[in-house]
């Protein structure tokens, strides 16, 4: 929690200097060097882990809905920002032994534990405020090419699971999942595209971009049974979520 403080902190101080000096430096532009805007972009995701016995089984098709923000410190140059919502983050996780991976209270009466290769479906709602930098071209054809690097920070609203395996009968569905999940993520990534230049003001924004989760969203509550062990084990494994997005938008 500390680094992600600091690092927090660290960007928004940068993102206030270069601001106020671009401002101090031509007071008269400053309206100009703002722009906002909206997203509405698809995306799949999936969840991957540190551990052999703990696989990725299937990704999660989402949707990011929210508000962008550019502040300019020159013409081609820009901390972004902003936002939004991304539903269903998450994915699917098979576990090759059996084990109590979820609270046994959040399962159908009778089920305290779950078997070997069971898969676990993981739908994660979160509030995400992503910081970046925004590096684009000089328009040509009433188009401009960016790249943009940036952290996200995410915070978890809400959380729903499945679970299907042998020994269970028919899947599991529609658990709440709340407390088995993590409330922050934090993730890195880079998106690149286009914007395409309706008029001196507005923009239609066409992109695609990765993200990568380095923060564990499963709280490891449980225990695995393992073949090689007497007594259950901790479940210590550390569950990322990673994330494609098709990025579509609109800037004023």
């Amino acid at each position: 929690m500390r680094k992600i403080a600091f690092w927090v902190l660290l960007l928004t101080t940068v993102v206030q200097s270069g601001i106020t000096q671009n401002n101090a430096s031509d007071p008269n532009r400053a309206l100009e060097d703002v722009r906002f805007g909206f997203q509405t972009s698809p995306t799949i995701s999936w969840m991957q882990t540190d551990i052999g016995r703990i696989s990725s089984a299937g990704p999660n098709l989402g949707l990011k809905l929210g508000m962008m923000a550019e502040f300019y410190f020159r013409q081609n140059y820009a901390f972004s920002s902003g936002i939004g919502f991304f539903f269903n983050a998450g994915g699917t996780l098979l576990h090759d032994y059996p084990g109590i991976y979820w609270d046994p209270a959040i399962l159908p009466s009778g089920i305290d534990s779950l078997p070997g290769m069971v898969k676990l479906k993981y739908g994660v709602q979160l509030v995400e405020i992503p910081l970046g930098l925004k590096m684009r071209t000089r328009e040509f054809n009433h188009q401009r090419y960016y790249l943009e690097p940036q952290i996200t920070l995410g915070f978890k609203t809400q959380a729903r699971g499945s679970a299907t395996g042998l020994g269970l009968g028919e899947e599991i569905y529609k658990l709440n999942i709340r407390k088995e999940v993590n409330p922050i993520n934090l993730s890195w990534g880079i998106h690149a595209g286009m914007e395409h230049n309706l008029d001196r003001n507005t923009s239609l924004v066409l992109g695609a971009g990765f993200q990568i989760g380095f923060l564990d969203m499963t709280k490891n509550r449980g225990s695995v049974f393992l073949p090689d062990q007497s007594v259950p084990q901790r479940e210590k494994s550390k569950g990322t979520i990673h994330g494609i997005t098709l990025r579509l938008g609109i800037l004023f």
